[in-house]
């Protein structure tokens, strides 16, 4: 079977309101094409070898499906899973895509909706399986805090603050390799809704899987709120254009 990937797609996009009361988050458009953030996921993955993807949907699934098909106009073979509320979490969504066969109790990728980066994901594959991993996570080497921080004396005079600073923190940037087998065992004891980061990795590492990290220092946006994506880098988002092959694209990346 060919080297599969899940895309979570199914989320009610609060923090992106109103824009997400007419269309999903993952179909905020972006760059001078303006084409969706899930195009540049799909045609990413695509472009990765991994050309049978599945799209774990829910909230105004029909939009998504509506634009995408089945996949052909961009190469993939896509099928659909729909959110109920027997499967709930992102956990959730994925195991009920395990148990009805549209995913493999084998090894796949799996990439959050709201997140747009270079991630060689063929190379996080192999590094997954060659380490015989229950789960592997893409981690940045490091993570800008969003706020100013304040350095004082402990009795509260402040020495020094420092604007968003970045920190040698390794963040999980929302794409990872799981193995299917290793999700139905442990929906045994987590139940059929769960999330994968609050819940499934957590009771993996305690209960002795093997968990990996894979060193990613390019660059990645999450895109989760309105916040973020007026400050998207343009600069970035005009690469991505051009590495896919958007018509249109235009910019340099400096």
């Amino acid at each position: 079977m060919a080297a599969q990937a899940a895309v979570l797609a199914g989320g009610l996009g609060k923090r992106f309101r109103p824009y997400t009361e007419i269309i999903p988050k993952p179909m905020i458009p972006l760059g001078s094409t303006e084409k969706p953030l899930l195009e540049y996921i799909i045609a990413w993955l695509g472009r990765e070898g991994f050309k049978d993807i599945v799209l774990l949907v829910g909230y105004r699934w029909r939009y998504i499906y509506n634009y995408f098909g089945d996949g052909s106009r961009l190469g993939v073979r896509l099928r659909y899973s729909l959110d109920d509320e027997e499967y709930k979490g992102t956990g959730g969504a994925i195991l009920k895509a395990i148990k009805n066969g549209l995913l493999a109790r084998d090894d796949f990728i799996v990439w959050y909706g709201d997140i747009i980066a270079s991630v060689p994901v063929a190379e996080v594959f192999d590094y997954h399986r060659a380490g015989q991993a229950s789960a592997t996570l893409v981690v940045s080497s490091r993570y800008q805090v969003p706020v100013g921080v304040v350095y004082d004396d402990g009795e509260g005079v402040v020495r020094r603050v420092e604007e968003k600073p970045w920190l040698p923190l390794k963040a999980f940037i929302g794409v990872a390799a799981l193995n299917g087998s290793a999700i139905i065992d442990a929906a045994r004891v987590l139940g059929k809704s769960f999330d994968v980061m609050k819940d499934l990795i957590p009771y993996m590492i305690e209960s002795g899987y093997k968990v990996l990290s894979f060193k990613y220092d390019g660059l990645w946006y999450d895109v989760g709120s309105l916040e973020r994506y007026e400050k998207l880098d343009r600069d970035y988002i005009a690469f991505m254009e051009r590495e896919l092959g958007f018509d249109g694209a235009s910019g340099d990346l400096k």
